[in-house]
């Protein structure tokens, strides 16, 4: 058994050696997805999805409980669509992938296949705004979009990758910047309290903000080596699109005015979160709470009189409360069924063999610790219900340890790059906001700007870049 185990262990890279390496093998190991024969485009296996469908699920949800309600557009979007807005068609123009023909036929304009869908939303949404009666309007769609990326990594940055992009309308600015807000902490609520990885909450610099957007408000988030992953975005426009889009609305006084809009998405980039937050050398670790099989029932000594039978007695009681399953093959050990187990996540290991069932109980092995415990059959629901709470709760709070530790305050230039280079994660700094000063840091260090925290703090009253007055903190760091 022993053998099997690191047989089965060394199929993947040491994290701590090549951490690059270490996330495909897991992708690939783990069972989420493959490549496939287009480059940079990656097929989404059963396993992953289900964790998508699952984060999709509560999303939405939430979503909706603020008034959201799912709409869908069209894959293609004219050309003259797209430049309608200068600033957002130059900030995807190099990504932007098109299409010319149809059939043998040559279009007579060209289509892009959508790399976010701003322009299509804003045309259909002038159509149907015509009063203060109408707003706000409150629309989500789930689908794909298409970025043409020259860099690609499964879930990271495929060129093809599922999301949600939130597209609403409101009849004043405030309205528009607190549903901007509101979505924002959704989706740390999210990240938080159901993937398990504490976020960062600020605003954009101007530098590192949406194309089209007068706001981009961000959760970041951070990773086992220490880079930083932008987890879900959030856009206040302004009038920036309802203006040249025409979505413009009779007011409570009779007079025509335009719209006010906000835009925010979360990715199947989040899975790639997942795997890089809490992952470690025996696989994937996934947070219960969107755990697709919450608790895995293995049989011992399969072969002798009963264990089949009690151990899916056991199997038909848990699944009224859990996501279940029972692993019930004959041609492979105990031993490779718990490591096959650990490289999936599942948070729970249920073991039970003969000597368990005569004593009325089972060995409970959680995937965060691998610690054991045995636990009585007459109280397996209530202690399950504990322990994955429990697990849930710890690998929160590993990460936010780790970031803990991963985060470090520096003065100078210099001293930003040092303490990338020494110990990689955040680095916070007083920056006095120009531009040039933040283009210093990211050519100097490698690392952008993550974003102004909302929650401020006052390490001097100078930049670290350039020694001028500076009121606000920015936390750099280097990135996926």
């Amino acid at each position: 058994m022993k053998e099997n185990k690191e047989e089965f262990v060394k199929e993947i890279t040491n994290i701590e050696e090549d951490f690059a390496k270490w996330y495909t093998d897991i992708v690939r190991k783990a069972d989420l997805a493959d490549y496939t024969d287009v480059k940079g485009f990656i097929a989404i296996k059963p396993y992953g999805y289900a964790i998508w469908e699952n984060i999709q699920k509560v999303a939405d949800e939430k979503f909706k409980e603020t008034g959201v309600t799912n709409l869908y557009m069209p894959l293609l979007i004219p050309e003259s669509m797209l430049n309608k807005e200068k600033d957002h068609v130059e900030g995807f123009a190099p990504e932007v992938a098109w299409v010319t023909k149809g059939g043998e036929e040559d279009l007579e304009e060209k289509l892009c296949i959508r790399p976010t869908s701003e322009t299509i939303m804003s045309t259909m949404y002038s159509k149907w705004v015509s009063s203060w009666r109408d707003l706000p309007i409150l629309g989500n769609q789930w689908c794909s979009v298409l970025r043409w990326e020259k860099e690609t990594r499964p879930f990271l940055r495929s060129r093809e990758f599922l999301w949600q992009e939130g597209h609403t309308i409101h009849e004043t600015a405030e309205e528009a910047k607190e549903r901007t807000l509101t979505m924002l902490n959704i989706y740390a609520d999210i990240i938080e309290n159901y993937l398990a990885i504490p976020v960062l909450k600020g605003q954009k610099t101007l530098k590192e903000q949406f194309a089209g957007a007068d706001a981009t408000y961000t959760v970041e988030t951070l990773m086992h080596d220490g880079r930083a992953l932008q987890a879900g975005t959030s856009h206040y426009f302004g009038q920036n699109f309802t203006k040249p889009f025409d979505i413009k609305f009779q007011n409570r006084e009779g007079k025509e005015e335009y719209a006010y809009q906000t835009s925010w998405g979360i990715s199947t980039r989040l899975i790639g979160g997942i795997i890089m937050a809490h992952g470690d050398n025996r696989g994937l670790k996934l947070p219960p709470k969107i755990a697709p099989t919450q608790v895995i029932i293995i049989p011992i000594a399969m072969q002798k009189d009963g264990v089949i039978e009690k151990n899916e007695e056991l199997y038909n009681r848990l699944k009224k409360n859990f996501r279940v399953e029972i692993d019930k093959r004959d041609n492979c050990s105990p031993g490779y069924k718990f490591n096959d187990a650990e490289m999936r996540g599942i948070p729970v290991r249920i073991e039970m063999g003969p000597r368990d069932i005569e004593n009325g109980k089972a060995i409970l092995v959680r995937r965060d610790t691998l610690e054991k415990e045995e636990v009585l059959l007459d109280n397996i629901e209530d202690r399950l219900n504990e322990l994955l709470d429990e697990i849930q709760q710890n690998m929160y709070n590993e990460c936010l340890k780790r970031r803990e530790e991963k985060t470090t305050v520096a003065y100078s230039l210099d001293e930003i790059l040092k303490n990338l280079n020494e110990n990689q994660g955040y680095v916070k700094t007083m920056w006095c906001g120009d531009r040039a000063c933040e283009d210093k840091v990211k050519e100097y260090t490698g690392a952008p700007s993550r974003c102004i925290p909302f929650d401020q703090e006052k390490l001097s009253d100078t930049c670290a870049i350039c020694g001028k007055k500076a009121e606000k903190m920015v936390v750099w760091g280097r990135q996926y």
